[in-house]
């Protein structure tokens, strides 16, 4: 059973599914209108109002995830997150309240999660097809066929934005909705032609926003689908009533009369900027995406492991080197006795990449490989792993004390010893005998090798005395013997 939290920029979800043949079956489904992009306040940063109604959102979600035996639970935060200039502040405060990790993902994982969520649920293996996710900090396009994404990107429009900056106290008339569907259109037209219908046969509103709006439509006899026309009769209706106050419509809650006029702008932007025939509503996208993607790691279809090998090949690596130094790296980590296998797995991939940053240069290429472990786009990781991973690789290599404040945690301190140490043997050309050496690292690290390891390689010696110097540094004792 899984649950998968998303913690969007204007509304706090929750699913609770389990696996079932080849479905995922939604047994609990929760949401809350936090609108937490409207809680930024000019300089960018979340109110302590906006902050105070998200911890009581996740403190209740917290409630609900406890009532159910639970094999992996994911909480993703999207735009008003990322953008937010004190979300890493607040992050701590949040994790407490519901008691899980939160990652705060890319706009490009967004997209990979949400197209996983439809293409699973469409199922069919051939289709090229469009996924469009309007959500209310950004939007998504994602183009791909099958299970297989060919292009995914994120845009810095959405319905909460949209909505706040051209229907000004909530008034809604013609040139407002113009306005609003022109700025829409701005932000997609430079990107808009591989986007356009010849790639792709059919197109998916994944969102809340185009399953309202599809829903309303319906509802209230302006049309049978999504299309220009529609879109177009339901604009109308809204200038109608000429205030957010004042809609009253079938299939749209009161909550969400606010945002959804914003929403409609970017989609009949959407549409018209790409020339898109009709587009149809699924119930699928990010929380799905989030549960199916936990279920593939749960069955060893990690796509994380992809993207690792895909850099591999993309920027050239010795995979024979890199593999040798994961391996060694893992067992020497496995010494040492770490509270838990946190960082087990990015210490590996760590490993696999340490060498990547030599496509540009040699010199300084520990420094080349975490500044692209970092801001590279990597299907399947999060922001934080790659941060976790870019921290290990620039730690393998020089003085520690670009790291100090993360050997706090001597879980991170252990894997960044056993990394410094595979790539130290392997550049001295030691075959390891793991019953032949000894790593503990308690308050000091205490390494035992053979003493016929130091005559057989003249460089080792020269080695470890710089990497005693290193830790020296940072106030860790360093002691090596032979045996």
């Amino acid at each position: 059973m899984y649950a998968a939290v998303d913690l969007g920029s204007n509304s706090f979800r929750l699913h609770i599914g389990k696996h079932d043949g080849e479905a995922i079956r939604v047994l609990k489904s929760v949401r809350e209108p936090i609108r937490l992009a409207a809680g930024l306040d000019k300089d960018g940063n979340l109110t302590p109002a906006a902050m105070q109604a998200a911890l009581n959102c996740l403190k209740n979600f917290r409630t609900v995830l406890a009532a159910y035996k639970l094999d992996a639970v994911r909480v993703v935060a999207t735009s008003a997150m990322r953008v937010a200039r004190n979300s890493h502040a607040f992050l701590p405060e949040a994790e407490l309240a519901i008691g899980y990790p939160i990652e705060i993902i890319s706009g490009e994982e967004e997209g990979r999660l949400i197209y996983m969520g439809v293409a699973h649920a469409v199922n069919l293996p051939g289709e090229r097809r469009l996924v469009i996710d309007i959500g209310g900090g950004s939007t998504e396009l994602i183009l791909g066929r099958g299970q297989e994404i060919e292009k995914v990107e994120s845009f810095s429009v959405g319905t909460v934005k949209q909505s706040l900056s051209f229907f000004i106290g909530g008034r809604v008339d013609a040139p407002s909705f113009e306005a609003a569907i022109l700025s829409a259109r701005s932000h997609f037209e430079d990107a808009a032609p591989p986007y356009h219908p010849q790639f792709w046969k059919q197109c998916y509103g994944s969102s809340g926003t185009a399953r309202t709006i599809a829903d309303i439509i319906v509802k209230n006899g302006l049309g049978r689908e999504v299309n220009g026309q529609t879109l177009s009769a339901l604009k109308q209706r809204f200038i109608e009533f000429g205030h957010v106050s004042k809609i009253d419509m079938p299939g749209l809650k009161p909550d969400r009369a606010s945002t959804i006029i914003g929403g409609l702008a970017i989609l009949i932007g959407l549409v018209r900027e790409l020339d898109i025939p009709l587009v149809q509503p699924i119930e699928a996208g990010l929380r799905m995406g989030v549960m199916w993607d936990l279920h593939l790691r749960s069955t060893k279809r990690d796509r994380r492991e992809q993207s690792v090998q895909a850099c591999l090949q993309r920027f050239h690596v010795d995979e024979r080197r890199a593999n040798r130094v994961a391996d060694d790296a893992l067992a020497l980590y496995a010494q040492t006795k770490p509270a838990t296998d946190q960082y087990s797995r990015h210490l590996y991939w760590s490993a696999l990449l340490h060498e990547m940053g030599m496509v540009v240069s040699h010199t300084g290429y520990h420094k080349h490989a975490a500044y692209i472990i970092e801001n590279a786009d990597l299907p399947g990781f999060t922001a934080r792993e790659q941060r976790t991973m870019s921290r290990l690789i620039v730690a393998h290599k020089g003085n520690l004390r670009k790291v100090a404040e993360v050997l706090e945690d001597p879980d991170f301190a252990k894997a960044i010893v056993a990394l410094r140490l595979a790539v130290l043997f392997m550049h001295s050309r030691i075959d390891i005998d793991f019953t032949q050496i000894k790593l503990r690292f308690k308050s000091r690290i205490e390494l035992e090798i053979r003493r016929e390891w130091v005559a057989e390689h003249p460089t080792l010696s020269y080695w470890l005395e710089k990497e005693q110097e290193q830790w020296d540094e940072v106030g860790v004792d360093f002691a090596i013997r032979t045996s």
